[in-house]
């Protein structure tokens, strides 16, 4: 955990905080623990919406994007690469002071450890609760700077795409198999709950009676190349955490290819939570069209969710899933 690592840093002379500026901490999870750090001077950096709902509610500055100098970069480590290494490419441009970069070894921090000390000067390491802190002075890391991706379309410019988002590198089999299952062209009021860079709201678009299509991504990066994705003028964009999204009034349909990771840790619990949700957003006859790893145990949330569940069809890794009529009212 970084507040285990930075405490044992600070209290041990291996690292010192600058006398004044602002320091910056990019992409740590929710609710890690920044007490030892001067509160009044931190801005928390993250594209993703939890974040800045948890570390805003706690009273500290949150930016979605770092702008500097900052006097010191805490970079932690997130499980992606791509987005890993963009990070501390960012980092190293926006400080005139130090880098410090945490991670757990899960998360790929060793490996970084012995890539960065072939690219620059690392400082003392600090081993302590499956992880390690380390300092970086200064590195040659300009081939990191995040660069978007392109995945070809069937119709139209390629799918633009950023480093860390789901299913950066091409179309996921998952969300393919849930649109090729849809019996029918969909109409009226859509929400398309975890829409990552837009693939599954880009095809609902070729549906004419759909009226409006909400979008809701809490990675910021994902719903900015899903807004260059997209320009239908159905289409609307919330940045937003998907497990607490609200409508002025309830939906027709919920689209959704729900994530079932909490970092590298499998989190089932996280798909269930995107159910629950999908029904508190449904009209009393509203539909959820669900595709899932078949491994995954949904079924009795599904059940305790809405009065009826079928399978649409299934792959030899994938189950979709139509549920109709919600058991849950909104309130309010």
């Amino acid at each position: 955990m970084l507040s285990l690592r930075l405490s044992l840093a600070l209290d041990e002379g291996e690292l010192a905080l600058p006398e004044d500026g602002t320091i910056a901490v990019f992409a740590p999870l929710p609710g890690t623990d920044l007490s030892a750090l001067p509160k009044d001077r931190v801005e928390v950096i993250s594209r993703h919406f939890p974040v800045h709902s948890s570390f805003q509610s706690l009273g500290y500055a949150t930016k979605v994007k770092a702008d500097g100098p900052y006097a010191m970069v805490i970079a932690c480590l997130p499980r992606a690469k791509a987005e890993a290494r963009a990070i501390i490419a960012e980092a190293l441009e926006r400080t005139t002071g130090l880098v410090v970069i945490d991670g757990q070894k899960t998360d790929g921090i060793e490996s970084m450890l012995k890539e960065l000390k072939k690219r620059g000067s690392v400082g003392n390491v600090i081993v302590k609760a499956h992880g390690k802190l380390f300092t970086l002075a200064h590195a040659e890391c300009a081939d990191w700077v995040a660069k978007s991706s392109e995945i070809a379309r069937e119709n139209g410019a390629p799918f633009q795409t950023a480093p860390g988002v789901f299913s950066a590198d091409g179309i996921d089999p998952g969300s393919e198999a849930l649109i090729k299952a849809l019996p029918h062209p969909l109409s009226g009021h859509v929400i398309d709950l975890g829409a990552g860079w837009g693939y599954l709201s880009d095809a609902l678009l070729t549906h004419p009676k759909i009226k409006a299509l909400h979008l809701v991504e809490a990675d910021h990066a994902a719903l900015t190349a899903a807004r260059a994705n997209i320009t239908d003028p159905r289409a609307r964009f919330h940045w937003a955490d998907a497990l607490h999204f609200a409508t002025d009034t309830p939906v027709d349909h919920v689209i959704t290819n729900p994530p079932f990771h909490t970092g590298r840790s499998a989190d089932p619990g996280l798909g269930q939570a995107f159910i629950q949700a999908a029904a508190r957003l449904l009209k009393p006859r509203g539909h959820l069209w669900l595709v899932a790893n078949r491994h995954l145990p949904y079924e009795r949330t599904l059940e305790d969710a809405f009065r009826e569940v079928r399978t649409l069809a299934q792959t030899p890794s994938y189950k979709i899933t139509l549920a109709e009529q919600p058991r849950s009212t909104r309130k309010g």
